[in-house]
């Protein structure tokens, strides 16, 4: 039985599990143990069976874990439904590359639309997906089911954005924009990916990797 309180930590390795483990299936393995799965996720065994039970375990003690069932279990954790519908604002070229990502790697996650408010994309194609005005997104939404925005548009823009989309319904956002959209609306459930942020923490590592603590 899954525990309704997993913590943010827990949840943020579940994907590296999943990544992991897709690794060992396509290599064949059928069992793995915690101690071989702390060793790949850089953990302790310890870390790994606390995880494993806040979903209720998936193993039983002393003979380790199905790479089959665990690939199972936590692929139906992470996208219970089968596959959550997206929809994308921005196709620029940062848009466009993560529209490429989407569609291609993003196991789960289905690329429906793709909206801009820039007039000389809007009706013209992005990886065979027309771009639509964002001025339609909240038709759009009401008349599709969409699960998560992934927002890829400047800061400026995103901002002024914020209240459309309260009106859309839709709860995920994926934002690789500077505005946290959870500012505006505490309902939603936003993912931020600074990408610069994260450019400047491994530069900090670089340049002072005998004073920082793994």
């Amino acid at each position: 039985m899954t525990n309704p309180k997993v913590s943010l930590p827990v949840i943020r390795r579940l994907p590296r599990y999943f990544r992991y483990i897709t690794e060992l299936k396509s290599a064949g393995k059928t069992r793995v143990s915690s101690s071989q799965l702390a060793e790949i996720m850089g953990s302790t065994p310890s870390q790994v069976r606390q995880d494993f039970n806040c979903f209720g375990g998936f193993g039983q003690q002393g003979i380790g874990y199905s790479v089959e069932l665990l690939y199972d279990e936590i692929a139906h954790l992470l996208f219970p439904n089968d596959s959550i519908n997206a929809v994308l604002v921005g196709a620029g070229s940062l848009g466009a590359t993560i529209a490429n990502f989407v569609l291609n790697e993003a196991d789960g996650v289905n690329l429906t639309a793709i909206f801009d408010n820039n007039l000389n994309l809007v009706g013209k194609s992005l990886h065979n997906i027309k771009i639509s005005d964002a001025d339609t997104i909240v038709e759009y939404c009401s008349e599709n089911k969409v699960d998560l925005i992934i927002m890829c548009i400047p800061k400026s823009a995103a901002e002024k954005f914020a209240p459309v989309l309260s009106c859309t319904g839709v709860k995920g956002i994926w934002n690789f924009t500077h505005y946290d959209f959870s500012i505006y609306d505490k309902s939603l459930i936003v993912e931020n990916v600074h990408l610069r942020d994260s450019l400047m923490a491994l530069s900090y590592r670089i340049n002072h990797n005998d004073e920082t603590e793994e």
